[in-house]
């Protein structure tokens, strides 16, 4: 039996289901982001005295890690880009550079965390490190979920890919929307913690 709309879009929304899906599950992240954000926002406004994250989190190292974020989103592009030029070893090689650079972020961010436990800075310490370890915790979670989907379709996914391209290539699409909603997270929550 096949799924219908895998690969043609949905006569009523104009989307084939797997991006439906996506779309409708990013609009979760979003409120799940949003709570936290306007969480962040109100404990900081009704704070008598909040410190500035500049003076406490390494920006230097947060900008590096944006810059791996922003130029992932680019090689996750072309990874798409390839399967629609029928190219699946130019898509598995930006895939595969896609995952090094969310493996080099995590990298960064586990030596920012390790520099705050070994200054005894934990979530209990404040409020401002709670928010940032819940904030960019959660963030690491994310973006470890996207690693994780990006390296099956990379290592696994080929067979599928000879059998049913379209679809696969859709598959790659949504999997990108997620990728590039775990980037713009990221660039929402860089000004907000660590340059204010």
């Amino acid at each position: 039996m096949e799924i219908p709309y895998t690969v043609k879009p949905r006569p009523d929304t104009g989307l084939y289901n797997g991006k439906l899906g996506m779309w409708l599950f990013l609009a979760s992240e979003v409120m799940l982001f949003g709570a936290l954000f306007s969480s962040y926002v109100l404990l900081r406004v009704n704070a008598q005295d909040w410190p500035r994250g500049a003076d406490l989190l390494n920006v230097p190292l947060a900008t590096g890690n944006t810059i791996l974020l922003i130029t992932s989103s680019m090689t996750m592009v072309m990874a798409w880009a390839a399967l629609k030029m029928n190219d699946f070893g130019k898509f598995r090689k930006m895939l595969g550079i896609t995952i090094a650079l969310g493996i080099a972020f995590l990298i960064l961010k586990g030596f920012e965390y390790n520099d705050k436990f070994s200054h005894d800075l934990y979530p209990a310490t404040s409020t401002f490190y709670a928010i940032y370890f819940t904030l960019t915790g959660l963030h690491v979670i994310h973006l470890l979920g996207g690693i994780l989907v990006c390296a099956w379709h990379a290592l696994f996914g080929k067979s599928f890919w000879e059998k049913h391209p379209e679809q696969f290539t859709n598959r790659i699409e949504v999997t990108g929307l997620y990728w590039h909603f775990i980037d713009l997270v990221w660039l929402v929550m860089f000004p907000i913690l660590y340059l204010t």
